[in-house]
């Protein structure tokens, strides 16, 4: 397994696979699919390389994840589209994309990270946790057709 960086020609598969898992296993209806291409489709058209990178997990010549590090303020960068295939999981590739993340926002100038998810990703959530990172908020939202818990967390670099 390794990681390199996003090219605009994974778009198409980072929505659909992503799109696809959370229907599968958090009930996520089709409007998730696309909030994400919107995502991708302003990073791709505006994105500043010196504070913003993406990143896919392939083995062999299979796309098994992603992690994106996206300017959300001067101070702040903002962890986006970050996931794993299931196959991928329990493998350290988790804790190598939001390494490559973190040390990118460092390098970049950054001095916090935050990123959005919902509480029944609670492996993300220990995963977090052990690299510093801590929940600043929580609040019941109903989104994606689903009723969900969005968690806010932070950490400085």
């Amino acid at each position: 397994m390794r990681i390199r960086r996003f090219v605009p020609a994974d778009s198409q598969w980072l929505v659909a696979r992503h799109q696809d898992l959370f229907a599968l296993e958090q009930g996520f209806d089709t409007s998730f699919g696309p909030v994400l291409a919107g995502v991708l489709q302003r990073y791709c058209e505006s994105r500043d390389p010196a504070c913003e990178c993406g990143w896919v997990a392939v083995a062999g010549r299979r796309r098994i994840g992603s992690a994106f590090c996206i300017r959300h303020d001067a101070r702040t960068a903002r962890l986006r589209l970050f996931f794993l295939t299931p196959e991928a999981r329990g493998r350290g590739l988790g804790k190598r994309l939001l390494r490559e993340s973190m040390q990118f926002a460092r390098l970049a100038g950054y001095s916090r990270m935050m990123l959005k998810t919902h509480e029944n990703k609670e492996k993300s959530g220990s995963l977090y946790a052990a690299f510093g990172w801590e929940q600043t908020m929580s609040r019941p939202v109903h989104a994606y057709g689903a009723d969900l818990l969005e968690q806010t967390w932070h950490v400085m670099l």
